[in-house]
């Protein structure tokens, strides 16, 4: 396995597609003084995707999609507004909670962040707020999509380890909201300390404005719910609530909104096939690593050794969060999920951690990954597209990096936060 590693970490450096870092490293186990047939590497790459919880995968990807080209995001920025607009730092508490109820749409952290750094982005520079302060706003505020569901990564990391991803979905609704609060709270501070929107004066909406803006993205806003309480009463299990969610998501952008046409629908469908082609090739490479890690009996050495540091459940899940904190500052979230779940996930269960609440912490760790250097996509996506230089994007992250780790520090401590909603539903 050291090889593997050795080969993986240099063709990562030499900016090789992380899907065929892992399948070159992965082959060279086989070529280089083992006994195992190699042709395990094609069986491993097909049976990888034959799996019916992961068609949930494709189905939110495309439901995500076509709900963004159906004119929700416009009705979900007008409700954003009513709710936050009169506040200091306006625009930044509608990026974030715009995040929180694009969450239960799009279920993805990058394309929250890149729809929102296109359509708030500018405004919030041209308004006079700094670059940095409106790049990590809209950038981090996306880890909120990790937990509210349909989360992509709690999707997978329910497939992975063999866990409910309704009673997953239920975990992630309150530690979404807190983070929603955290950041809402540090923006209003820095805000208020810059004095941004001084020449701007927003009276608060009235009751009746708020409730024209909800009745307008009523359809996007009950999708989430809709999706939990299905999977929750047995209506349809995750697989069949992506397939519902795509019809979900045609009816309400052809026949309510009516703003979703034939143009709209091939490039939604067109981005769909880009996305899912990719994510699929990373999952399906990853099966012959998995394989790779239990044929080595990885996951039981690493129990071993961390067992033999500690028992105590709550420094178990420090240590193995900080290593998350420092893999996923390197490696794409969706990769670390399908490697380290099957080693990290007996470990913890061993020690009595409940499955459902490390899956919360760890889907918010990696994927936090993204909005931090040296290679965070989420972060590089950002910055990019609001022509932000790094560095000052770097230098005003630090008091909402600062606010997630509380958050996830006070989520490690206090299960019983994750936990309630699972416990009182299922």
């Amino acid at each position: 396995m050291l090889v593997v590693a050795i080969v993986f970490f240099i063709l990562l450096l030499l900016n090789m597609p992380v899907a065929f870092a892992i399948g070159i490293g992965s082959l060279m186990y086989f070529l280089i003084g083992s006994d195992l047939p190699i042709e395990i590497t094609t069986q491993r790459m097909v049976a990888g995707t034959q799996s019916f919880p992961l068609l949930a995968v494709p189905f939110f990807i495309l439901a995500g999609n076509l709900m963004n080209a159906s004119g929700i995001t416009e009705r979900l920025i007008r409700f954003s507004n009513a709710l936050t607009g009169h506040l200091k730092g306006s625009l930044a508490h509608v990026s974030i909670v715009l995040s929180t109820v694009m969450g239960g749409v799009s279920g993805s952290a990058n394309a929250d962040a890149a729809m929102q750094s296109r359509i708030l982005g500018h405004q919030m520079i041209a308004r006079g707020y700094s670059g940095g302060y409106s790049a990590s706003v809209i950038a981090i505020s996306s880890l909120i999509t990790a937990t509210i569901p349909p989360s992509i990564g709690l999707i997978l990391y329910g497939y992975v380890g063999q866990v409910s991803i309704g009673k997953l979905f239920l975990a992630g609704i309150i530690p979404g909201f807190l983070m929603m609060t955290c950041l809402m709270v540090i923006s209003y501070v820095i805000a208020r300390k810059r004095n941004y929107d001084s020449n701007i004066v927003q009276k608060r909406a009235t009751f009746k404005e708020i409730m024209i803006t909800l009745k307008e993205s009523i359809w996007a806003l009950m999708f989430p719910v809709i999706l939990v309480v299905g999977i929750r009463f047995g209506i349809f299990t995750a697989s069949e609530a992506g397939a519902f969610a795509v019809v979900y998501a045609l009816i309400v952008g052809f026949f309510i909104y009516k703003e979703l046409n034939w143009k709209n629908f091939k490039e939604a469908l067109s981005q769909s096939v880009t996305d899912n082609a990719s994510i699929l090739l990373i999952i399906s490479v990853s099966s012959i690593l998995g394989f790779l890690i239990t044929y080595d009996r990885l996951p039981q050495n690493a129990a071993d050794f961390l067992i033999g540091i500690t028992t105590n459940e709550h420094l178990m899940i420090i240590l193995i969060l900080l290593f998350l904190v420092i893999a996923g500052m390197f490696i794409e979230s969706t990769v670390l999920v399908l490697l380290l779940t099957p080693i990290f996930l007996p470990i913890v269960q061993q020690v009595g951690v409940d499955p459902v609440h490390f899956g919360i912490l760890m889907m918010t760790i990696v994927t936090f990954g993204g909005m931090t250097p040296p290679v965070g996509v989420t972060m590089y996506t950002t910055t990019s597209i609001m022509k932000v230089p790094l560095e000052d994007y770097i230098k005003e992250s630090i008091p909402f990096i600062l606010g997630v780790f509380a958050l996830v520090l006070l989520l490690t401590f206090v299960p019983s936060i994750v936990m309630f909603l699972p416990d009182l539903f299922m």
